[in-house]
C-alpha cells in the first residue's frame, strides 16, 4: 500500500517542444529521479506535466530545471 505524505503538493507545468510520444518518457524519467517526487504524469497532446512532490524537498524550480535537463522548456501553470 502506497501512501502520499501529508506534505505532498500537486503542481502543474506546461512544457514545450514535444515532437514524439517518447518525449513523455524522457520527462517522466528525469523528474521522477528527483528526491521528494511521488508521481509524474505527462500528457503528450497538451504538454501538461503534473507532479506530486514534497515541496519542502523538491521545489517547482527544481522540477522546471529537471524538465529542462530532459530537453524541454517549461513553466509552472495555474491549471
Amino acid at each position: 500500500m502506497t501512501t502520499t505524505p501529508a506534505t505532498s503538493t500537486h503542481s502543474i507545468f506546461r512544457a514545450k517542444g514535444f515532437s514524439c510520444p517518447s518525449c513523455v518518457a524522457k520527462i517522466e524519467k528525469q523528474v521522477g529521479r528527483l528526491e521528494g517526487v511521488q508521481n509524474v504524469s505527462v500528457k503528450f497532446a497538451s504538454g501538461r506535466v503534473e507532479v506530486d512532490h514534497d515541496a519542502s524537498v523538491t521545489t517547482t524550480d527544481d522540477i522546471v530545471s529537471a524538465i529542462g535537463k530532459a530537453g524541454y522548456e517549461s513553466a509552472l501553470s495555474a491549471f
